[in-house]
């Protein structure tokens, strides 16, 4: 008789994804979409580019004044954008 190793597909697609090198770079999408969803509404709507270069989140805003209020709280962000796609993709974010 043969033994049974039965995974959830979500764990072998995973798997098959870092295999393939891909794990990443769908994780940093992921990340990259959540961005008005962590952020939330009213800061989204003054977001016009988000995208990652050297586990670094560069965030374009169009009022300066709130550049200045997020980079206080990046720390913050950079956990909960980490914590909601489950994985440590981001170091840093840079508000400009």
């Amino acid at each position: 008789m043969f033994k049974r190793r039965e995974q959830p597909v979500e764990k072998l697609v995973m798997q098959q994804l870092r295999f393939l090198g891909l794990e990443t770079p769908l994780l940093q999408k992921r990340l990259v979409e959540s961005w008005p969803t962590v952020a939330g509404e009213a800061i989204a709507r003054y977001t016009t580019n988000v995208h990652i270069q050297n586990q670094t989140l560069f965030v374009s805003l169009s009022v300066p004044a709130l550049r200045a209020d997020l980079s206080m709280r990046r720390q913050e962000f950079v956990q909960r954008l980490n914590q909601h796609v489950g994985a440590q993709i981001i170091a840093d974010i840079r508000f400009c």
